[in-house]
């Protein structure tokens, strides 16, 4: 098992991102299309963090042309290049999916003021 943990530990990133739960956040990805690569953003609210060490993930959503939709991404992951916090919410629950149910400003998340 502590074979297992050290080969873990070489892929966890060195500066993990900090935000929380209920922060809008844009994510920047990097996407492969063939041999080329690019960058592509995906901004939205944080609604849900679950895992530890490698595993760790967090859900991301947005609503898009009246859509929702939720990606989940590894916090880990090479492929997350950068996660930077747009603005934090004030929120009272570790998981957001109640706001799957609300539509228009009931789906809104209140500002936090620093």
């Amino acid at each position: 098992m502590d074979a297992l943990k050290s080969i873990a530990a070489s892929s966890i990133k060195a500066e993990k991102p900090e935000f929380n739960i209920g922060d809008t956040v844009r994510v920047s990805v990097n996407i492969r299309e063939g041999d080329r690569e690019r960058i592509q953003m995906f901004e939205g609210t944080v609604i849900a963090r679950r895992g530890s060490g490698v595993a760790e993930t967090f859900t991301v959503r947005r609503l898009s042309y009246g859509v929702g939709v939720e990606r989940v991404f590894p916090i880990n992951s090479p492929n997350v290049v950068d996660v930077k916090v747009v603005r934090s919410g004030k929120v009272r629950r570790s998981k957001l999916y109640y706001l799957r149910g609300r539509v228009g400003k009931a789906a809104k998340v209140k500002e936090q003021i620093k």
